[in-house]
């Protein structure tokens, strides 16, 4: 899905001189993220099942989608590579608890209308990853840096004072994306071996929660088989997304594949005001404005340092 793509993909992406000019990369990249963009409408035509259970239906297809990428000669020794190393795996599974967990929360937001603070949620991600880099990593933050975070923690109040309801839908996915994140970096695979080793880890608690809501006929999948073929594209959904931002990110500077981030947020945030007419006040504008205005001090910042290293070198 967003962001978290980046983190894991960090250490696979060449340097920037290196980079070939090409115009498959922005077309890749559009493709992901507007992807990941219009997901909130397929998981909307599946809001019939129960938001557990299609967590699990989408890791069992995820990785049966995935494993037809490990034709390849070259993806299966980057997956058995993986696989060779218990420390790896350590930070996989728990990735992959993030994963599942950011997955749930995302497929209930969207299931119980709340698309507004999903597109909240995923607007606040890349500053709270700045910070976790601070707070974990030790990373430097500059003023810039920490004013746009204020700002942010600014609009979550406005939010909660204005509606008089926390935002808890978005500050929980924008942590489990964040922690997400965080675990892959310490194990930086590339995205499609990530997800298939992430699904292979989750797939026993999967197919034993499908197994017992089968065995106590709550089991959606086999009742229609239109709707079972809906459930089995999400597979494909998640996957070839991840493919496509693969492709993207070995053709473009790490640094400009990060400004299309905001396309997926952006879009949920227009799907949920124009499109689903969820309600949309003053306290909601006040929060997105305090938001909007920390992410451009924040791709400002991030501009200006690069121009000015660029400069240095």
């Amino acid at each position: 899905m967003m962001s978290f793509a980046l983190v894991c993909f960090k250490e696979t992406v060449t340097d920037e001189k290196t980079t070939p000019k090409s115009t498959e990369g922005p077309i890749y990249a559009l493709l992901a993220y507007g992807a990941w963009g219009f997901v909130p409408i397929y998981w909307k035509a599946v809001g019939i099942v129960p938001a557990p259970q299609m967590v699990a239906q989408r890791i069992v297809w995820s990785l049966l989608t995935v494993s037809f990428f490990f034709i390849n000669k070259d993806a299966r020794q980057n997956l058995f590579a993986v696989l060779r190393s218990p420390k790896n795996i350590l930070w996989m599974f728990g990735s992959a608890i993030f994963l599942s967990s950011n997955w749930l929360l995302f497929v209930y937001a969207v299931q119980q209308k709340w698309l507004l603070q999903v597109s909240l949620g995923y607007f606040i991600n890349p500053l709270l990853n700045v910070v976790l880099g601070a707070l974990i990593l030790k990373e430097r933050l500059n003023r810039l840096q920490i004013f746009a975070f204020v700002l942010a923690v600014l609009g979550v109040c406005v939010y909660g004072v204005g509606l008089q309801s926390f935002p808890l839908i978005s500050i929980l996915l924008a942590l489990t994306f964040a922690f997400y994140g965080l675990m892959r970096k310490q194990a930086p695979v590339e995205p499609m071996v990530g997800l298939a080793i992430e699904s292979l880890l989750l797939l026993p608690l999967a197919a034993v929660y499908l197994l017992y809501q089968w065995w106590q006929g709550q089991l959606v999948f086999d009742q229609q088989i239109q709707l079972a073929a809906l459930i089995a594209l999400s597979g494909p959904i998640t996957s070839f997304p991840l493919l496509w931002f693969a492709h993207a990110a070995r053709k473009l500077p790490l640094s400009t594949l990060g400004f299309f981030q905001y396309i997926a947020p952006t879009m949920q945030f227009a799907l949920a005001v124009f499109l689903y007419r969820e309600p949309f006040s003053t306290a909601h504008l006040g929060a997105f404005v305090c938001i909007w205005t920390a992410l451009a001090v924040y791709v400002g910042n991030s501009i200006f340092n690069r121009e000015r290293l660029r400069a240095i070198l």
